[in-house]
């Protein structure tokens, strides 16, 4: 959603007629405008649980639970990861962990500048609740229908490589969406008893702002696939695709070269 601040496309909904576009919002937006193509959000446990079942079914075992802790290598490869439930072998590896990946990449000589932006969320229920996923870009907060509720996230936080959760964040996203989704709380203290599910996480970023997909320096079998920022899980399949094809062939496609390691250290 936008105000008159922002340039707006050509078939935006002004005035009252705004709030025809979802009932959920407030009578203070006075400028909408509806996107067709696609729902605009991912349910990431339905997501994470829809591709756990598509690799069992393609007899690809899912090891859950194992932190991994290092690696064993010999002669340049690596031979196994080492996880708190013992070693498991390969015969290569790819660290795609997210905010995560820089401690991992570290063990094998590869160190990433990589820097957490997070994110604060939560869920409440809503009457009217939304039908559409809404971005309200200049309070740069979102509002989603997932799992029979409404999930309402934003912000941007540097604070290191963490998952803390600091409630004025959250109390922060909740006060930027009022303007937006009406006043359905009046007191921030209310929220203890409105709000589920407070959860933070990180959007990893490097200082280029592209993603690293690349083999790691000085592994012949290890690859990094970490640091794809904003636009978080979207990219995936795209990524896999690719770094499949040069972990298969051994050859990097041309697409990759932006994404390569020693970008990061000219």
């Amino acid at each position: 959603m936008a105000d008159g601040r922002y340039p707006l496309p050509d078939d935006v909904t002004t005035g009252a007629d705004a709030r025809l576009l979802d009932d959920a919002l407030s009578p203070k937006v006075r400028a909408a405008y509806l996107v067709r193509r696609g729902r605009g959000v991912v349910d990431p446990e339905a997501s994470a649980r829809a591709l756990g079942e598509a690799l069992a079914a393609a007899g690809v075992k899912v090891h859950e639970n194992a932190e991994a802790t290092g690696f064993r290598s010999t002669g340049g490869r690596l031979t196994a990861l080492r996880t708190a439930q013992g070693e498991i072998p390969c015969s290569a590896l790819v660290v795609v962990a997210g905010m995560r990946s820089p401690g991992l990449l570290r063990a094998l000589g590869g160190p990433l500048p990589l820097q957490a932006g997070k994110g604060s969320s939560f869920s409440v229920d809503l009457d009217p609740a939304p039908r559409h996923t809404l971005y309200f870009g200049e309070r740069r907060a979102v509002a989603s229908p997932i799992g029979g509720s409404t999930r309402i996230g934003g912000t941007m936080e540097l604070s290191g490589n963490n998952n803390r959760l600091d409630r004025r964040r959250v109390v922060a996203v909740a006060l930027a969406n009022r303007h937006c989704l009406g006043r359905w709380f009046d007191d921030p203290d209310d929220l203890v008893g409105l709000i589920r599910d407070p959860w933070v996480g990180g959007r990893p970023f490097l200082p280029d702002g592209l993603p690293v997909v690349d083999r790691v320096p000085g592994h012949d079998n290890a690859y990094a696939a970490t640091g794809h920022g904003m636009p978080g899980v979207t990219p995936g399949p795209v990524t896999g695709h690719r770094l499949a094809e040069y972990v298969v062939t051994g050859r990097r496609s041309d697409v990759l070269s932006p994404f390569r390691f020693d970008r990061l250290r000219s």
